[in-house]
Formats: structure tokens, sequence, C-alpha cells
């Protein structure tokens, strides 16, 4: 029986390929990590689709919305909350947190108004005092943290109280009227016609110091090792980096910037009060979060921190004029920042 030699063109063909599973997996596992990616290179980019799509739904709810008056008591609101989120953004970048932002805010305010006022000194020296005032806290809270080595949630949780009992022994529980104080310290409270939209001098202030923290955190050494910090001490340390000079000089800076919020929260509210702003501390924080900047240090940007305030205000506003009750405004909020927090921890997770 002979055997019979089937041809090579009669073979049959391999059958195709067919997908594995690990082969779709790994296909979905890097589509995941490119949005994964392009997040923690631009922190901003989250906020800023948040406030485009929270923009469009308020505006089809209701037509109220986007009127020119409306969008400049959104802006006007956000002013003081967004002039604090600036120095919140550089502590929250080093890994730390300052819950007297607030307080350092209305002391500094209450200074200027009472220099001016008790002691009949002109604006410009009044409000350099103010400043002095943020400056000197700012290093308090910074020393406490550099040479005690102390947490600055429990730091700034002392101070808070602290500055908050100077603000009402110093002011004596009196508000300052606007009427009483310089022209200079009201200032901010001005306001002009852009395109139908009234803006005051304090946004624009406002917006000043956004852009020269943006300039100093992005193209100066400064800037750079304050992320080195945040995002690894011992690392930064090896690296070269003086670690304890960074972190006070980021609480003086931030100290600073509390003072000029408090100039903002004059003219804002045309007076100076010792009980204004009473939120001020947590809000600060909520814009931070919101806008992208972790809470674990060394990433964020400090423009996603105006949007972060702008989100608030945003939803605030909306919420109001839909009708919404204030106690589901701030559950709202709430929301946004466990889901801020949640996209934080996802966007860690996938890096590491």
């Amino acid at each position: 029986m002979t055997s019979r030699t089937v041809p090579p063109s009669a073979a049959p063909a391999p059958a195709a390929p067919q997908p594995h599973v690990a082969d779709e997996f790994l296909r979905r596992q890097s589509a995941t990590s490119r949005i994964q990616s392009v997040l923690h290179r631009h922190p901003a980019l989250s906020p800023a689709l948040v406030l485009a799509l929270s923009v469009v739904v308020f505006g089809l709810l209701n037509d109220r919305f986007l009127r020119p008056e409306n969008l400049s008591l959104v802006t006007q609101q956000v002013a003081v909350v967004g002039a604090l989120a600036v120095g919140q953004t550089l502590i929250i970048l080093t890994a730390g947190i300052d819950l007297s932002v607030g307080a350092i805010m209305v002391l500094s305010s209450m200074v200027m108004a009472q220099t001016a006022v008790t002691n009949g000194l002109p604006g410009p020296v009044a409000l350099g005092v103010g400043l002095a005032v943020g400056l000197a806290a700012g290093a308090v809270n910074g020393l406490l943290v550099t040479r005690l080595k102390l947490p600055p949630f429990i730091v700034t949780l002392g101070t808070l109280n602290v500055f908050l009992a100077l603000t009402l022994l110093y002011s004596k529980g009196a508000t300052v009227r606007g009427g009483e104080l310089p022209s200079l310290l009201t200032w901010t409270g001005e306001a002009f016609t852009v395109g139908g939209v009234r803006v005051t001098v304090g946004v624009l202030v406002m917006l000043a110091m956004y852009a020269v923290v943006a300039y100093a955190l992005g193209r100066t050494a400064w800037g750079r090792h304050v992320y080195a910090v945040g995002d690894d001490k011992e690392s930064a340390a090896l690296a070269g980096i003086r670690v304890p000079r960074v972190l006070l000089s980021v609480y003086v800076t931030a100290g600073g910037l509390f003072a000029l919020a408090g100039w903002i929260l004059v003219g804002r509210i045309n007076a100076a009060s010792p009980n204004a702003a009473a939120e001020a501390n947590l809000d600060s924080i909520t814009a931070v979060v919101i806008g992208g900047t972790s809470l674990f240090g060394g990433r964020g940007a400090v423009w996603g921190s105006l949007l972060g305030a702008l989100i608030v205000g945003v939803f605030r506003n909306g919420l109001s004029l839909a009708g919404v009750d204030v106690l589901y405004q701030t559950l709202a909020v709430g929301v946004l920042v466990i889901v801020a927090v949640a996209v934080d921890q996802w966007i860690r997770k996938e890096r590491a």
C-alpha cells in the first residue's frame, strides 16, 4: 500500500489568529493610561472642561445666567476666594495645608483699616502695614512647620484661633465703614464695564496675583524647587535643595498673598469687618482641590485654582437661579470636592 503525499498547495490554511483577551485588556489599559497621562501633564484640563460644561448647562437651564450683569456678579464673588486660593495653592503644592488663610486675611484687613482710621496714617502706609502683618503671620506658620517640625494641619489649626483672637482683640469687634477709610483701601471695589460686564479693580488685582505666581512657579528655580519639595522632600534634599528654606519662603509668600486678599475684601464689602469671610478657609481649599492640585503635593497649576474658584461660583450662582436651596448648593460643592479628590487618587494610582 503506497502512502499518499499531500502537496503543499493542498495543505489546509492556518486558522486566522483570534484576538486574545489579554490583548484587548492591554488596549483598554493603554487608552486609560493615555487619559491619565494627559490629565497628569495638564492638571487644569479637568476643571476647564467642568467649568465649560457647567456654564453651558446653567445657561440652558436659565437664560438669566449668561446675562452680563449676572456674569459680573459671579466674577466679583469669586475675587476674594480666588485670591486666597493663590497662596493656598503654593502651600498645597508642598504637601501642606493652611487652615488660617481667612484669619490672616481678616487680621491684615483690620490692621490696614485701623492704621488708617485710628492712627491717621495715609492709605499707602496703611496698606504696607497690612501687608507686613500678612507676611509676619505667614512667617509664624512657616517657622512652626520648619523649625519645630510640626504638621501644617495642626500648626494652622492652632494659628487660625490665634489670629482670629488677635483680630477681635485688636479691633474690639468693631467694623470700620468704607466711608471712614482712605480711597486706596476701597479702590479694589471700584468697577468699570467691559463688554457689558462690570469688572472691579479687585478682580484685576486677583488676576495679577495669578500671573505673577504662575510665572514664578513655571519660569524660576524657586518654582521648580517648590514642586520638587512637594513631590518628595527627601529626594529634594539629596538633590541639594534647602527644603526648610523653600517651605519657609512659601508660607511667607502665601501670607503676603492673603493680605492682598484682605485688601480685595475691603473693597468688595466696602468695609473692614472682623467677622467677614467666615467660610473663606474651606472655600480656598475647595477651589484648589477642584482646580486639580494634588493634596499630596508636587502636582498642580495655579491657574487651575482660579478655574476651581470659578466652578464653585458658577455652581452656587446657577443653582441659586434655579431655585435650589442653599443646603443643596453646599451639598453639590461637597460632591465636587469628593469627585476631585477621587480623580486625583486615580491619577496617582495609575501613574504608580
